[in-house]
């Protein structure tokens, strides 16, 4: 059974700094890409960052692009999204999604086959 369990949302001031995390089961590791949306009310779903998790290689949305960075821990099964110099339209539910490595536009969310729950987080200006 796949499981994505993410972490680490919450309340920041605008200019701060969060870290996200999210804990990945059930996968064959090596075949998966790891991905980052987000979802603000009346909004939907955009894509925010993924990782290749057999070689690493990242791609970011050019509206966070060097703000929020993608990274992977092997040991731990789990993929963070360090996002620093947030900003109020930051605000939203953001979900880890997981899909099998293959040619598609990987900015889809209808591209993922496997979603956590969701983790808030809130940007104060």
């Amino acid at each position: 059974q796949v499981q994505l369990v993410e972490s680490g949302g919450g309340l920041v001031q605008a200019g701060g700094p969060l870290r996200l995390a999210c804990v990945v089961s059930g996968l064959s590791f090596s075949s998966y890409t790891l991905a980052w949306f987000r979802q603000a009310p009346g909004k939907e779903r955009e894509f925010v960052a993924l990782i290749h998790w057999n070689c690493g290689s990242t791609f970011y949305a050019d509206s966070v692009k060097g703000r929020f960075t993608i990274s992977r821990d092997n040991a731990k099964n789990t993929v963070y999204t360090q996002m620093n110099s947030l900003k109020p339209e930051d605000t939203a539910v953001y979900y880890c999604a997981a899909r099998a490595i293959g040619s598609a536009n990987l900015r889809r969310p209808v591209e993922y086959n496997y979603w956590g729950q969701g983790t808030q987080v809130t940007v104060s200006s």
